[in-house]
């Protein structure tokens, strides 16, 4: 039995594997229950006494050999085989197209970051909000419209909580807890009970920036706002102003740019006026500063509010709002060259 023992361990020792077929044989040729190192167990018991401590040693070595033997071919071949190097396997296995941010963000991050060279930050809110914030401190009076369920999403028809109508809030909750000087800009998303069409929707975007200080005057929201349109739609943009009234600021202004599709000269999409309306302005009135705990007689401030829908609408000439909150793949597409 010694004999064949050293032959099996010289036979093993020369194992050589090409795939993983052979090495399955070889580990069932030497290592399985039928196989020749278990043939050799078996005939163990007919081994004398005197030669069973000094075989069965032999026998375990035998097996341990092989065992080791089996493994480092199957390491070998499986390091041989690998190609993790050259594919990452983490990826899919179908090739899919990268995504493109959407258009409402695009025009959205692009009027922030005119704004904020204009040192303004960002202040955000609650989408869900009091009647204090949306309308009492800015003025609005307790028979105005807006309060009325027709325009307004009321929670649970409880009159205090609802749906924020504009973002107009977050300058709210922002003055009545800074003092000036206030530079801010709030963007998000905001509720109004409209029926849905192709130029109106339930839920819309907007952008608001409030301006307080000492001294601020019209001249200084006129500027910002010839600075902003020039940077958002060309150096060549004039503006305009027409007085108009909003609550919560006096005097108010409605702005309008320079058709950027006709150049001012009058095309169907601007009415053959040459104008576009693009935002309302004004100077924060007085009784919104103080019903927020600023001292209207030391500071007064400027605010403007824009739809973001309506100026993509102007940047890119989207026809629909419905488009941007449809989620059509086709539609978004339109929009990878623009990041």
């Amino acid at each position: 039995m010694l004999e064949k023992i050293n032959q099996l361990r010289e036979d093993i020792a020369r194992l050589k594997a090409e795939n993983a077929e052979q090495i399955e044989a070889l580990r069932i040729k030497y290592l399985s229950k039928k196989g020749e190192i278990s043939a050799l167990f078996n005939d163990f018991r007919t081994v004398p006494n005197e030669q069973k401590k000094e075989i069965g040693q032999k026998l375990n070595e035998l097996k341990n050999i092989a065992t080791e033997k089996i493994n480092a071919l199957r390491e070998a071949f499986a390091s041989k085989d690998d190609i993790s190097s050259d594919i990452d396997l983490t990826r899919s296995a179908v090739p899919y197209a990268e995504g493109s941010r959407h258009p409402l963000s695009l025009v959205k991050n692009e009027i922030i970051d005119i704004f904020s060279r204009l040192g303004f930050t960002i202040a955000e809110g609650p989408e869900v909000e009091d009647d204090w914030y949306v309308f009492s401190s800015l003025n609005f009076a307790a028979d105005h419209p807006a309060r009325d369920m027709q325009d307004t999403f009321f929670i649970q028809r409880n009159p205090d909580v609802l749906l924020r109508t504009h973002t107009s809030s977050v300058q709210s909750r922002v003055m009545e807890k800074t003092q000036p000087p206030i530079r801010i800009i709030c963007p998000g998303r905001v509720y109004r009970n409209e029926a849905i069409s192709y130029r109106a929707h339930c839920f819309f975007h907007q952008v608001e920036a409030l301006y307080v200080d000492k001294n601020v005057t019209f001249a200084d929201l006129k500027q910002t706002l010839l600075y902003f349109a020039k940077e958002m739609f060309g150096p060549e943009t004039k503006i305009r102003l027409r007085p108009s009234y909003f609550p919560f600021t006096e005097p108010s202004a409605e702005m309008d740019i320079s058709c950027n599709l006709c150049g001012g000269k009058g095309c169907n999409f601007c009415k053959h006026t040459g104008w576009v309306e693009i935002l309302g302005c004004g100077m924060v009135d007085p009784n919104v500063l103080e019903a927020c705990g600023i001292d209207s007689k030391q500071y007064t401030g400027f605010a403007l509010g824009m739809g973001v829908e309506r100026i993509t609408n102007l940047k890119y000439q989207v026809k629909d709002l419905r488009m941007f909150s449809e989620n059509d793949v086709r539609f978004l597409e339109e929009f990878e060259s623009a990041h």
